[in-house]
This record gives structure tokens, sequence and C-alpha cells, in this order.
């Protein structure tokens, strides 16, 4: 016992002299710009991201590639494969390596504040799963609100919520309401309607979407695009380097949000 115990002691010891070995470093990416430097740091908790972009950056995917995308008040957006020695003529936003990362959703702790470094997507429509390209990305830009425009974003989540959960719900009886369709019995399907209603309703009681007080705070004062919040995977945030960001987004643009004159990543 006496042994044991003075192992264990030794343990403390060590540990107090070394408290960092057990904490998980930051990683930090440097992105050069022709228009300046963007510090972004990675988040651990979107380990799947993380280390799928710090793969990329040690193989120098992204030296050369364009931000293709830029649309002001709103995000600026990079990481196309074939955008390196695109003409100007040429079609941007579809060049993807061949897979996909699954979503990370860290949320609300991380959301779609200004700064944001995100995961770009294919639409719901295709990707229900709403799984992350695995090379282009995005920095929020966005914009300041004021709070009965979040309220009105906040109610729009509020109505996809229940829309969504009647319409499982509506699956569920598919049966049922063909049945009651056949006999043309309407007092049938109008009870079976409110009784989805209420179910709905009441299994949402409590739980509809509503911002936190942190993102109230940071949407009103500095920032962001609140629509996309738990929707996108948001895997890291800007530490340095935002006047960069945002004379990127001010760049004039053509009819597809491309810069008329390229804006190139030299290297990260």
């Amino acid at each position: 016992m006496r042994r044991l115990l003075s192992i264990g002691v030794m343990c403390l010891f060590v540990l107090s002299l070394f408290p960092l070995c057990a904490q998980e470093k930051e990683t930090l990416v440097l992105i050069e710009t022709d228009k300046g430097k963007i510090k972004v740091k990675l988040f651990n908790e979107t380990p799947k991201h993380r280390d799928n972009f710090i793969k990329h950056v040690e193989e120098h995917l992204y030296d050369g590639l364009l931000f293709h995308r830029v649309i002001k008040q709103f995000m600026i957006q990079g990481g196309d494969i074939a955008s390196k020695d695109a003409p100007m003529d040429k079609h941007l936003g579809d060049g993807e390596l061949d897979y996909t990362l699954p979503a990370e959703f860290i949320y609300p702790q991380y959301f779609h504040r200004r700064g944001a470094l995100c995961a770009a997507r294919m639409p719901d429509e295709e990707n229900p799963e709403k799984a992350s390209s695995p090379n282009q990305f995005y920095i929020v830009t966005g914009k300041v609100f004021n709070n009965s425009e979040l309220v009105q974003i906040e109610k729009n989540f509020q109505n996809r919520q229940m829309q969504a959960l009647f319409e499982n719900l509506v699956k569920d009886h598919r049966t049922e309401i063909m049945n009651l369709r056949r006999n043309r019995d309407s007092i049938g399907l109008q009870t079976l309607q409110e009784l989805l209603i209420q179910q709905t309703k009441d299994s949402l009681d409590g739980n509809l979407f509503k911002f936190t007080d942190q993102q109230r705070e940071i949407y009103t004062t500095i920032g962001g695009t609140p629509h996309l919040d738990n929707s996108y995977t948001v895997f890291g945030e800007v530490t340095k380097g935002m006047e960069v960001v945002e004379k990127i987004q001010s760049v004039a643009t053509d009819a597809n949000d491309r810069p008329v004159s390229d804006v190139r990543i030299i290297k990260a």
C-alpha cells in the first residue's frame, strides 16, 4: 500500500509540473492571399474537419486556388480544386474531391458569427445529412441584425421545425390517410389533421428553436449570418486578419458572385 501511495503522489507531482500535457493543442493556420494574410484557429471539438483541413494544408492543396464566390455582407468562399487556373468564363463551385465529411455541429457553442470558418456543402435536397464538402470552405462576414430581424429568423427556424415534424407524422399515418381519402371521409381527414397538428405542438413544447443570449449579443453587435446556424459545420474562426476578409468581400463580382479580378490564396 505504501508503494502504491508513493507512485500516486509521484504522478500528481509530475502532473502539477506539466499541467498542459493533458490539454489539446490549438491549431492555427495562416492563409496568405494576394490581399493580405488571414490567421484562423481550428476547433478541436470538430476533429474530422480539423484534421481534414490540416491534411490539405500540409499537402498544399489550397496553394494557388481562388476565392471563387464572394457575397458582400455574407461570406467569402474558396477551396474549389478546379479554380487554380480557371479562365474567367469557367463556372466554379463544383470542384470537389471524391468524398464528404459527416456534419459536426457543435451548436450553440459555435455558430455563424462574423469571422467563423465553415464548411461548404451541397443543398439539403440532395444532401439531407448535411455532409460537408471535403475541400470548399467559407469565412463569414455577415451583417449586424436588429432584434426584430432576429425574432423573424427565429420564427422561420421554428416553422421549419414544425413543418418537418408534421410531415414525418403524416408519413407515419399514410395508410390511414389513404383509406380516409378513398372513403371520401373529409371529417375524418380534418380530425386526423387537427390531431397531428396538436401532436406536433406537444412534441416541440419547450424545444422550439431559440437563439441563446450569447448569439443575440453577437448578432446585434458584431454580426454574422444567423440563418445558417446548425445547418453548416462551423470548424474554426479568424483570429487575425478580418480586415483582409473585409477587403476581399468588397471586391467587384460578376453575376455568379465570382470576383471579376481573381483573388488568390498564395499559400496556406
